[in-house]
């Protein structure tokens, strides 16, 4: 069997995992384990690190299980794990600086032609969330009321990364949650109209830094399929004047931990054609669903012949057309997606 072959076999990591971490605790487990999925995008949209939030839902989890004892059914569970998965979170943002993306670094590069800057692999950069990690079952399920696609969109938890961590706590609560002023102020300790004050102050800003609404929609027509089936096809191909014509004429391309970014089809195409498209077979897509967008694992062939991971692209797709395409070139990132680091030649064909 080649390498490529058993490497493709190994299982990926569970990522979170109650049983092992306190055994005996069944009860405690089936209690909290309808709640994992939301609290774990509650710690995402707070923190902008899938890595993070899985840390910060076990620290949640262990808490709650060491005090469970005096836990006196003076709120719901959920409202007192939520209130110990904020202070958790906010402990995390402490120290801490936001999660940025390249574009919300400053203006985008002007010559897509010129030599590939260094690295900013020191910037703790924004990552994506695999859908199936935090959406729930069907439109009844309340799960899938509380990890809304839409409120884990790349751009909204991009522009979360602005807000001081207590205002945006405030307004996931709030806006995302549909908590009321009351009971968000009870978790704070702060009085209602001062958590009334900071959600204002936290919707004035976020209105500041989010992007103006687009028309986005769920990638479930028989025309956005094929729009992806066409992206990946050209892609692999690397046929950049076929993946020119799928994207907006404002579309924009970001690459961290690359820190410049691309405005404007033309460049985006030049930058392809350029530095990423420059041999046809070089890549391997695979689709995923993240961050309630569509997206694709990134393959990258290897001198051997296998394919590495390479990088997971997030594509916001609007009126028909790709408007952005966010590449998260960090290979160890498909772990979380539960895909293998390579995969064989002869599965790629296939």
């Amino acid at each position: 069997m080649s390498g490529c072959a058993l490497a493709a076999r190994k299982a990926a990591t569970p990522i979170i995992g109650w049983e092992g971490i306190v055994p005996g605790k069944e009860d405690f487990a089936v209690l909290t384990g309808p709640y994992r999925r939301e609290l774990l995008a509650y710690c995402y949209r707070m923190l902008g690190s899938v890595d993070e939030a899985e840390d910060q839902l076990q620290e949640t989890l262990l808490r709650a299980w060491r005090s469970y004892d005096g836990f006196q059914g003076r709120s719901s569970l959920r409202t007192w794990l939520y209130r110990i998965a904020t202070n958790s979170c906010l402990r995390a943002l402490e120290t801490r600086s936001r999660r940025p993306l390249p574009s919300g670094l400053g203006a985008p590069a002007g010559d897509p032609g010129a030599p590939l800057d260094d690295l900013a692999t020191q910037v703790p950069w924004l990552q994506p969330i695999p859908d199936m990690l935090v959406t729930g079952g069907g439109p009844g399920d309340p799960a899938s009321i509380v990890t809304s696609r839409a409120t884990l969109r790349l751009a909204l938890i991009a522009a979360l990364q602005y807000l001081p961590a207590r205002q945006r706590a405030v307004l996931i609560l709030r806006d995302v949650l549909g908590w009321h002023a009351a009971e968000v102020a009870e978790l704070l300790g702060v009085s209602a109209p001062a958590a009334n004050s900071i959600l204002q102050r936290a919707r004035e800003r976020l209105a500041r830094a989010a992007p103006a609404e687009e028309d986005l929609h769920e990638p479930a027509q028989a025309a956005d399929r094929t729009l992806l089936d066409r992206y990946a096809a050209a892609f692999e191909s690397a046929d950049v004047a076929a993946l020119t014509e799928l994207l907006r004429r404002d579309a924009t391309l970001e690459m961290p931990p690359q820190p410049y970014w691309f405005a404007g089809r033309d460049r985006v195409a030049q930058f392809l054609r350029a530095v990423v498209l420059t041999r046809p077979g070089d890549f391997a897509l695979v689709p995923v669903a993240a961050n309630g967008q569509p997206a694709f694992a990134a393959y990258l062939r290897a001198d051997d012949g296998c394919f590495e991971a390479h990088a997971i692209q997030v594509l916001t797709v609007t009126g028909g057309q790709v408007a952005r395409i966010t590449s998260f070139n960090d290979g160890r990132l498909l772990r979380v997606f539960a895909l293998p680091g390579r995969l064989d030649r002869s599965v790629v064909e296939a």
